[in-house]
């Protein structure tokens, strides 16, 4: 009888070997691909802006110099990359904000049901059409658009420069990051709002809370975890713009208000300039976004997660008194 239970207990330890062993080569082609498509090309990235690498105007030799961490010094003295990142994050802003505004209205009007909206199916819909065309497309329809001889201007009997003002261009720019990725936004919210326990709103409701308390006492707690999302995903996204103003005003526009901190990576990889240098860019971009990723992850953390952080700072301190540390 012990030399049966000895031979099942062998068996389901050899079972949970062999069933440990599957879930790693399940997910061995996630951490390949990883490796060979991010975590190399962020090494090479960061390794090649250690170093001057350009293309001879005239003799069209490939030339490379060591200049340690000079590329990132010029870009702070010599370059123009505060003004290319002070641009990227209006551009981003302009549309971002308005975006999570209306979304968030949308979101709570369409799982509200005390409202009873007809055509909510169609709206969604329509939402979040733009989303599903290339933003190529849509940017060269609206540079014909608001083009000074295009249907706008025509059809107001105007001539106004859209694409050589300063606001204009950068309104157009945000416009179509809004009409584009607020349907998106539109969803996630959504998600979040009925994943929220309605039992919650009932016992709001009997003690006497209006939809406005409601909705800023438990709506907005409880969708931390979407918010935080949606805001680091929209963060990155804004950070890497390119295609849309790049195809609207194809170097910025007027004093390049539209000119992108990666239009300026892509103009030195591809444009026969200095490698390094947009190499030194493309990581600068990177530690900002992981600072900033790491100022929205604190600011949104939840009562809950604070409260184990205190827990656990209070245990470390008593170990430490236990231990006569």
């Amino acid at each position: 009888m012990a030399k049966s239970s000895k031979s099942i207990a062998v068996r389901q330890k050899g079972n949970k070997l062999k069933y440990g062993k599957w879930g790693l080569i399940f997910i061995l082609p996630f951490f390949i691909a990883y490796a060979v498509f991010q975590f190399y090309p962020l090494i090479m990235t960061f390794y090649k802006s250690m170093f001057k690498e350009f293309t001879h105007p005239v003799t069209l030799q490939h030339v490379v110099e060591f200049k340690g961490f000079g590329n990132y010094v010029s870009l702070f003295t010599e370059g123009s990359f505060l003004k290319y990142f002070g641009n990227t994050m209006i551009l981003w802003l302009l549309g971002f904000i308005p975006q999570i505004l209306v979304s968030l209205l949308f979101a709570s009007w369409f799982t509200d049901i005390r409202l009873k909206l007809k055509g909510t199916g169609a709206m969604k819909v329509i939402l979040y059409l733009p989303n599903m065309l290339m933003a190529s497309s849509i940017a060269v329809l609206f540079s014909k658009l608001f083009a000074l001889d295009g249907p706008i201007n025509q059809m107001f009997g105007s001539q106004i420069f859209f694409l050589n003002n300063e606001w204009g261009i950068r309104l157009i720019v945000a416009g179509i990051n809004f009409l584009m990725w607020t349907g998106n936004t539109t969803i996630l919210l959504m998600a979040g709002i009925m994943g929220i326990d309605p039992a919650l709103y009932e016992a709001a409701a009997i003690d006497g809370a209006s939809a406005r308390q409601q909705f800023f006492k438990i709506t907005m707690p409880m969708l931390k975890p979407i918010m935080l999302y949606v805001l680091v995903t929209s963060m990155i996204g804004g950070l890497q713009m390119f295609d849309i103003p790049n195809l609207i005003v194809k170097d910025g526009g007027t004093q390049q208000v539209a000119y992108t901190v990666i239009m300026d990576v892509s103009k030195g990889i591809t444009g026969g300039g200095n490698i390094g240098l947009a190499g030194a860019e493309s990581v600068i971009l990177f530690v900002i976004a992981a600072i900033i990723g790491g100022i929205m992850f604190k600011s949104m953390e939840s009562d809950e997660d604070k409260e184990k952080r205190k827990n656990r700072k209070r245990q470390k301190m008593e170990a430490k008194v236990a231990r006569g540390v």
